[in-house]
């Protein structure tokens, strides 16, 4: 079933999401804030110091790193620009299980692609602790993460950071406006990592597999890898 004005919603949040780029290569997505210059993204796209921004229209602007938070993957770049076209948050602790989901983001050097699905869940998954997330049938691949994650009338109600279990997951925007309002949170142990399915004899049980190690992180500082 056609919905009327899809159209116009998904090219307004095309053009509130970026590319971010890290050592001149395409590294994942972001979406624009606030119209003044805030990017929202993933702490793991925004690892590099040397950060660039190709907006909608083709520029590309510096950006530099405002707050980084690997506890919960996120971290907010900020570019000089004014009048840029924002994306509306909206409150992620209203959505409901059945409601149509649209991501946006570069998978793969396919600038601006669209994916649909419908929202699975809003909550934590239990192999990954406490952190909540929007759970989400939409497909993401590599250059996704930091892409925004919204609803039918275009409103971002997460940031797209991993898949598990064939869900995206996304966190979500309430997270970031919590970040903005008081900066990163404390307790962090500074890894990436990606849940997989381990066969054992008793049953399938479900581990972690370490895929990164944030320099100067306690990880780190553990050699942990």
């Amino acid at each position: 079933m056609a919905i009327a004005g899809f159209g116009e919603v998904v090219e307004q949040l095309r053009r509130s999401t970026v590319l971010i780029r890290a050592d001149n290569r395409g590294n994942g997505s972001g979406v624009i804030w606030t119209s003044d210059g805030i990017i929202v993204t993933n702490a793991h796209v925004a690892r590099n110091s040397a950060l660039s921004v190709r907006l909608w229209d083709g520029r590309e602007l510096p950006a530099e790193t405002m707050s980084r938070d690997p506890r919960r993957d996120l971290a907010l770049l900020h570019i000089n620009g004014k009048d840029l076209p924002a994306a509306l948050p909206a409150d992620s602790s209203q959505v409901r299980p059945g409601e149509l989901a649209i991501a946006i983001g570069n998978p793969m050097g396919f600038v601006g692609a669209l994916t649909t699905g419908v929202i699975h869940a809003l909550g934590p998954l239990r192999r990954l602790g406490t952190q909540s997330w929007v759970q989400a049938s939409v497909r993401l691949a590599p250059g996704n993460s930091g892409g925004p994650l919204a609803d039918r009338q275009g409103r971002v109600i997460g940031i797209n950071t991993m898949v598990a279990d064939r869900l995206a997951l996304a966190v979500p925007s309430n997270a970031v406006r919590q970040l903005l309002g008081a900066g990163a949170s404390d307790g962090w142990l500074g890894v990436s990592v990606h849940p997989v399915r381990v066969p054992r004899r008793d049953g399938t049980c479900f581990g972690l597999v370490l895929l990164d190690v944030e320099p100067g992180s306690p990880a780190a500082q553990a050699a942990l890898l």
